[in-house]
């Protein structure tokens, strides 16, 4: 039997639709889509670059919760609801990875959750 770690977030919403913030099996981790929140409110509406500092903000506890880093990431997807906030969202991205270089995709979709949300991540982390 593989032994699995879920990480939940508390969120009600987790339940309702069957998901985790993230989940471990063996030195692989998953993150789920990760959108600017905090305590239940947007955090950084309007502000592309500041809801993807706040969204690796999350990703990076989540990892630690796993007994990763930041450096465990191989791979992100990033979802924008406008592409033409790709320099703001990359800024915000390259801060962090810039060193680490994972895969990645960054692609417009016609809208997230709530309006407020610009800007969702997932990541993939292989702890060795």
């Amino acid at each position: 039997m593989t032994n699995r770690l879920t990480i939940t977030s508390g969120a009600q919403w987790e339940d309702v639709v069957g998901y985790s913030r993230a989940t471990k099996i063996g030195n692989t981790i998953e993150v789920s889509g990760t959108v600017s929140i905090k305590d239940g409110k947007t955090i950084a509406v309007g502000d592309p670059y500041g809801q993807t500092k706040r969204i690796l903000e999350i990703i990076r506890d989540t990892l630690e919760q796993a007994g990763a880093s930041m450096s465990d990431v191989i791979r992100t997807r990033i979802y924008v609801t406008n592409i033409a906030d790709w320099e703001q969202v990359g800024k915000a991205h390259g801060e962090v990875f810039a060193g680490i270089k994972p895969a990645t995709s960054m692609v417009e979709v016609s809208k997230l959750i709530s309006p407020e949300f610009l800007v969702e991540i997932e990541a993939t982390a292989i702890r060795p």
